[in-house]
């Protein structure tokens, strides 16, 4: 986030953290379940605070990531993990998802509610190689309130200008191609969960498994 050589493409990213807007959070295994109630817990105390922290704002969960996990899981496995713990997250969710989200992911218009707030998720891993901007040392969570990305897109000529700055750092930045993924939010042909965990290559999933509503009927 410090390097000014090779600068990380997410530019509020890195406003964020260089003005101390960012907050941390350390939970255990992801392969645990208990892990699930602990990022739970996490969003639900930074749902509450977290417009104290300024307009650049994120919340970042570090897990952790054992030495097995390290040297046997791939991208596709982390991938399953992730959306596991997103699903199971959303399942803690004690609000009613809000009125004006789709429930169903394949909608333009869905992304992920919490605590009757919108968020953008990121997500790392130690596994991606070519794909940079979504390698981290450890499984990593960005997550971001909607809010903030409204305000940074008050300006449609300061975004614009913003987001093209962001594509030539991503080719600077990635060992790949960007992927066709990405996208702006609100747009028809634009479906946020497929930015949530990006692979390694251009591939992605063709059904989102993200299971909040079908699990509670079943409950």
């Amino acid at each position: 986030m410090k390097d000014k050589e090779r600068p990380f493409p997410c530019i509020p990213a890195t406003i964020g953290f260089s003005t101390n807007q960012l907050r941390y959070g350390f939970v255990g295994d992801p392969r645990a379940s208990s892990t699930i109630d602990e990022v739970a817990v996490l969003l639900s105390e930074y749902t509450q605070l977290s417009k104290q922290f300024g307009k650049f704002t994120s919340l970042i969960v570090f897990y952790e990531t054992t030495q097995n996990l390290l040297e046997t899981y791939c991208v596709e496995q982390y991938e399953q993990l992730f959306w596991e713990h997103l699903s199971g997250i959303s399942r803690k969710d004690r609000e009613e998802w809000p009125n004006h989200i789709p429930v169903d992911p394949h909608n333009p218009i869905w992304e992920f509610c919490y605590n009757g707030e919108q968020y953008f998720i990121y997500c790392a891993t130690p596994s991606h190689q070519k794909r940079q901007s979504r390698y981290f040392d450890y499984l990593m969570l960005a997550i971001t309130p909607r809010w903030v990305l409204q305000e940074f897109n008050k300006s449609k000529t300061y975004a614009k200008k913003i987001k093209s700055q962001v594509r030539k750092r991503l080719k600077n930045y990635d060992f790949i191609d960007i992927h066709p993924d990405l996208n702006s939010y609100g747009k028809n042909d634009n479906y946020e969960w497929r930015q949530y965990f990006l692979r390694d290559d251009e591939t992605t999933l063709s059904k989102c498994p993200f299971q909040r509503f079908l699990s509670k009927i079943l409950e």
